[in-house]
């Protein structure tokens, strides 16, 4: 057997290696999110996701420390996915603002699904903590950043005042959402802040340039 032989068979290994490991991975994300939507992250037991992923507690820890690790990357893909859904509603407009207002409109629709509604935004908060909370949303943020940027005119205004409006904006969003997923009548909620920003979309369109440094 030639050394080139050998390499290439230890190359295969090597990735037969990597695909079982993204394979379990996949697994364990997938039952883990199934879970912790229908049972809530408290209720949901390792020994149940470990089940239904059909891979052993060993190797649930060789992929994972603990839980929360775990419904950290479940809440990571949440994300992903919710970043995806927008970023894809948001390229069908043309006008910057009501591409904006779409993008918002369809955070607040996405938050609106039962199984998303309950890990990103009832169990999410105890089971991460606003810090790691934060540091996962930034690329929603930036995004929102962009999408903000475009809609008032990144040269009527110096980029501090637009990260302050992002932020107020991006505090709001996620407040609406919190609201909603609490509501008695969900769909009369979404619709009263969806109207809400487009009276402040409104406003801000006829805000005066600040004068630049």
């Amino acid at each position: 057997m030639t050394q080139q032989t050998v390499a290439a068979q230890r190359r295969t290994g090597r990735r037969s290696q990597q695909e079982r490991s993204s394979a379990t991975t996949h697994q364990l994300l997938t039952a883990a999110r199934k879970l912790f939507a229908s049972d809530g992250y408290t209720a949901a037991s390792l020994d149940a996701i470990c089940s239904d992923a059909k891979v052993t507690k060993g190797a649930f820890y060789h992929h994972f420390k603990n839980k929360e690790e775990l419904f950290r990357a479940v809440y990571e893909r949440e994300q992903q996915n919710l970043s995806s859904a927008i970023a894809e509603r948001y390229s069908h407009y043309s006008d910057p603002r009501e591409a904006l207002f779409q993008g918002i409109r369809e955070f607040l629709v996405s938050s609106m699904e039962p199984s998303t509604q309950r890990i990103t935004l009832i169990d999410a908060p105890g089971a991460l903590g606003w810090e790691a909370m934060h540091e996962i949303r930034t690329g929603c943020r930036r995004m929102l950043f962009y999408g903000v940027s475009q809609a008032v005119g990144k040269d009527r205004f110096p980029r501090h005042e637009i990260e302050s409006l992002t932020s107020m904006i991006y505090g709001a969003q996620c407040e609406a959402a919190m609201a909603i997923a609490h509501a008695d009548d969900p769909d009369a909620l979404l619709e009263a802040a969806l109207s809400q920003f487009r009276y402040l979309f409104d406003a801000i369109a006829r805000m005066p340039p600040t004068a630049q440094p």
